[in-house]
């Protein structure tokens, strides 16, 4: 199995799609958490708060994305030392998005630095922030 090379500033980490947030998985998601928020589940609630007509999803799935992409850059998520973001906007039922970022710093011990984001159609950011990656 041959290494993988070292990243160097700049350089873009590749991006992870999400073709379609699945409202099914919102409720067991919610289940899980012992989430009682019903806009995680209920359409009506949506709408009556204004929110549109579909569920939002929770802000934990919506860093899980964008920890999946790290981790499968990384050869594994027991790479990723520290994430730290903000959640922009709300993300719907049936979005697509996108997880990406780019490598800000290389440190000699391994770790690297890193942008973060998930974007609604690879341009509207939902969630944005940074991580330090530990590869050696």
């Amino acid at each position: 199995m041959s290494e993988k090379p070292i990243p160097s500033v700049g350089d873009e980490l590749p991006r992870m799609a999400i073709e379609s947030v699945d409202a099914e998985k919102m409720k067991t998601m919610a289940a899980l958490l012992a989430d009682s928020n019903p806009i995680h589940w209920d359409v009506d609630t949506v709408r009556e708060l204004g929110m549109g007509d579909q569920p939002v999803n929770q802000g934990p799935n919506n860093l899980g994305y964008v920890m999946n992409m790290l981790g499968d850059w990384a050869g594994g998520a027991e790479h990723i030392q520290k994430i730290r973001v903000r959640f922009l906007d709300n993300v719907f039922a049936g979005d697509r998005l996108e997880a990406g970022g780019s490598v800000t710093a290389v440190g000699d011990d391994g770790a690297v630095e890193c942008d973060v984001w998930l974007a609604r159609d690879g341009t509207h950011p939902v969630l944005a922030g940074t991580a330090t990656l530990l590869l050696s």
